[in-house]
């Protein structure tokens, strides 16, 4: 450098211009959105995974009549491992997805109005914070409880039916609802504790879908709630 030159400006004393701005948005927001993608593609494949062990576990039960019923039981606890997974997931993609329903409520719909004021001023700083210190917006339970509300409700549905009817219909039709009852025993355990462990499980899950949901809002990855500033200071 020559003598008496002054030496460059650092970076952080050149501002930035209005398209510099826009343009490192832009990149963050295509990059945040591939993210999500992808994320939201692991979630599709633990659904696949729950509903093919579903199928599988159906056809095997109501094959032979003298399969045991216990193969459903066995079939609805699979699906549980399978929601824990898929649970866990949707907490990772929660967090592009936030960030992406951050930047288009606060950056792309002023812009998409022309009226460059966005609805949420510090939204750049609960970014910029989440990128230095990533958290989770929800909870490992309101997760399960999504996930549950909209794909696995209805599995675990198909499961106790094809249950009841299992046991109705094998090995031969009941003619009581007390020999539907002795059928469920399995071993030393009576029927009467296999069918309390049941019900038991279903109503857990029936509060959980409905009562943690509420917790969340009945939010999900399209229906965000970036508005609420709580979320992100988890």
């Amino acid at each position: 450098m020559p003598t008496g030159s002054s030496p460059p400006p650092s970076f952080e004393d050149v501002p930035l211009t209005r398209s510099e701005y826009i343009t490192t948005m832009v990149h963050f927001y295509r990059g945040e959105m591939a993210r999500a993608n992808i994320w939201r593609t692991r979630l599709d494949t633990t659904t696949n995974w729950a509903v093919v062990t579903t199928g599988g576990m159906l056809s095997f039960a109501f094959s032979q009549p003298g399969h045991s019923h216990v193969t459903l039981l066995l079939a609805g606890a699979l699906v549980a491992v399978f929601l824990g997974f898929e649970a866990r997931r949707f907490r990772y993609f929660d967090v592009w997805r936030s960030r992406i329903r951050m930047i288009e409520e606060n950056f792309l719909i002023p812009i998409l109005r022309r009226n460059l004021i966005s609805p949420r001023s510090q939204w750049r700083d609960l970014v910029a914070e989440d990128l230095d210190a990533p958290t989770f917006k929800i909870t490992y339970l309101q997760a399960v409880a999504m996930r549950l509300r909209r794909n696995y409700i209805w599995l675990y549905l198909v499961i106790l039916t094809a249950w009841t009817g299992k046991l109705h219909l094998h090995p031969a039709p009941a003619a009581s609802l007390g020999e539907v009852l002795g059928r469920m025993a399995i071993g030393p355990v009576p029927g009467g504790a296999v069918l309390a462990v049941v019900a038991t499980g279903s109503i857990f899950l029936a509060w959980m879908a409905v009562q943690m949901g509420r917790q969340h809002g009945g939010s999900d990855e399209v229906h965000g709630v970036e508005r609420s500033v709580d979320r992100w200071k988890a």
